[in-house]
């Protein structure tokens, strides 16, 4: 008698629902300034890439089992400094741009600009500009770690900006109330909120990097082969050469190293960040870890524990107080110091100058170049597309089975990051060869790729949005009798709404990605391509094409930009202003 009119205002909250804020245009002119200081870069690089040395080749790779573990250790040392970046950077970032107004007007265009730049289109300028200034060996190393770093940050970013955007607004005036400074609003309320889905998108950046490793380790451009010991170009060289047994050795090592820190990092984390869920009745079932039991008896804990608290106190009596609101101007209201105006007139000449000049660059491209990527663009954006369907029909049910039960959760989580830790470019020759006599066996091979790329950036997600939904929601929804489907309309959805946009955005800029190496693919000495711009982006890089190079890099971005704005911004304004937890 009661779920009627609970349904019926449901219902009604829907349909009179209106948006908080007017839509905004889907390209402004600060996205084309961003754009100009874009084109400016890659010019440089490229101009930079001129300069390299003229014949570059990296150390030989073995693949005796023998190197594999000083392999592994390179390979993790690499990919913990570039989580470290990330995180650094995505905290810093997502709070600025979720915290002042006047930033995010910037910031989120920049982000949008920054997460769409396709990343093994980008290496080639990164890898050929550091090398003509730095050693070769420093210049890989360089590169490798920002490669790292740009497949890592984007997906934490979106995830910390999309918690602080979220935040129950009873929460918030809670910590008005008790007149909490910057630091004490970050540290008590803003940090715990998003610990969950920090976690849980750190395990899948640190998934996504596993995917980027054999391109980051090994890289060729035209005469420059650019190689780095390790994992990665452990199993690039197995593949190369179709040495199977090489290939099964160095994925049984990567699978036990990612076991390792599912046991040893990521298990105690999850444990440890189930206190800061947001919910008034304690679950039947709350996630353990055998690994945080033993560190929470050991006496060297108590030690460090007690040092942390006092570093703790520290930094509240040093931060309390000082709120970057509060702080005076160094000048008179309406002036500003002519330092700043003088870098401003030398940053607008300067990207006026390399605009203009890669413009030129790409003046140099003949006419059925453009159409190659033209209709290499549709190409690629319906598989982007096709990937991103196949991905959400399976990983949202899944990943609402395992954030809710926590006993399966403990089982499959293992299972989820080895199978997503796998990297999918050290299979996909192997898996390009049984697919090439199937009808169309490349654009199938090439969707494939890039659904392995982009599937696990919405599971993790979706489990992270699933196990932050307060277990007394889940209580009343019994209490009132609700059916599965009523149940999956009125909480599941959305309560993970928010976390399948934030996954569906990464997902898709993993999908664009994945297309570089899914349309154009080299195996034992032969050849594979199929229309699509990855594949036009892809054939530049061999051939060191520069011109077509960045002509491919600027449209892809622009494309994925009016997407974002058109279509993932809107959802994104929904999930921030209708499924706040409330």
């Amino acid at each position: 008698m009661k779920l009627l009119p609970v349904r019926q205002t449901i219902r009604m909250k829907q349909f009179y629902y209106k948006p908080a804020f007017p839509p905004k245009p889907a390209f402004t002119i600060g996205d084309g300034l961003i754009l100009l200081g874009l084109a400016a870069i890659l010019y440089g690089g490229v101009r930079l890439a001129f300069d390299a040395p003229s014949v570059v080749s990296g150390p030989e790779i073995s693949l005796s089992p023998s190197a594999l573990p000083w392999y592994a250790l390179l390979s993790v040392g690499r990919m913990a400094i570039a989580y470290f970046l990330s995180l650094v950077f995505s905290l810093f970032y997502g709070y600025a741009a979720a915290r002042n107004p006047a930033a995010r007007k910037v910031l989120m265009p920049v982000l949008d600009v920054l997460q769409s730049v396709p990343i093994l289109s980008f290496l080639p300028v990164v890898l050929l500009s550091l090398s003509a200034i730095f050693p070769e060996h420093f210049a890989t190393e360089i590169s490798a770690i920002v490669l790292i770093f740009t497949s890592q940050a984007w997906n934490i970013t979106f995830s910390f900006y999309q918690s602080m955007t979220t935040i129950p607004t009873e929460l918030q005036e809670a910590s008005a109330i008790f007149r909490f400074s910057s630091w004490l609003r970050f540290k008590e309320l803003e940090l715990p909120f998003a610990a969950i889905g920090l976690i849980w998108n750190s395990m899948m950046s640190w998934s996504g990097g596993w995917f980027f490793l054999m391109a980051a380790e090994i890289f060729h451009v035209g005469s420059h082969d650019f190689r780095l010991p390790g994992l990665g170009s452990y199993l690039k060289t197995a593949a190369a050469q179709g040495n199977l047994v090489a290939v099964l050795t160095g994925t049984g090592v990567l699978i036990l190293v990612v076991v390792l820190l599912d046991q040893f990092i990521w298990r105690p984390l999850l444990a440890w960040a189930d206190k800061f869920k947001v919910e008034m009745v304690e679950g039947d079932e709350e996630p353990s870890s055998w690994f945080l039991d033993i560190l929470s008896r050991s006496w060297l804990m108590d030690f460090f524990q007690h040092r942390m608290e006092l570093l703790n106190e520290w930094m509240d009596q040093s931060f309390q107080g000082k709120d970057a609101s509060r702080i005076a101007p160094d000048t008179p209201a309406g002036k500003k110091p002519a330092w700043r105006f003088t870098l401003t007139i030398i940053g607008l000449i300067a990207l006026i100058y390399g605009g203009f000049m890669a413009i030129a660059l790409m003046a140099t491209i003949p006419l059925n170049d453009w159409i190659e990527l033209g209709v290499g663009l549709l190409a690629t954006l319906a598989r982007v597309f096709a990937s991103l369907l196949i991905a959400m029909l399976w990983t949202i049910p899944v990943g609402v089975v395992i954030g809710t039960n926590r006993r399966l959760a403990s089982l499959l989580q293992p299972l989820v990051q080895v199978v997503a830790a796998i990297p999918a470019t050290a299979l996909f020759p192997m898996l390009l060869l049984a697919l090439l006599r199937v009808y169309g066996g490349l654009n199938i091979a090439a969707i494939a790729l890039m659904l392995m790329g982009t599937q696990w950036y919405l599971l993790f997600n979706v489990i992270a949005g699933a196990a932050a939904i307060p277990q007394d929601l889940r209580f009343t929804t019994d209490l009132l009798g609700l059916s599965v489907l009523d149940r999956w309309r009125t909480l599941i959805i959305p309560g993970i709404f928010p976390y399948i946009i934030t996954g569906s955005i990464t997902a898709s800029g993993g999908a664009w990605n994945a297309s570089i190496v899914a349309e154009y693919v080299e195996f034992g000495g032969e050849t594979y391509a199929t229309t699509g711009i990855g594949a036009t982006i892809a054939r530049a890089t061999d051939t060191g094409n520069y011109a077509l190079l960045l002509a491919g890099t600027l449209i892809l971005v622009i494309s994925v930009i009016l997407i974002n704005r058109l279509f993932w911004q809107r959802l994104y304004r929904l999930a921030e202003e209708r499924y706040r937890m409330e």
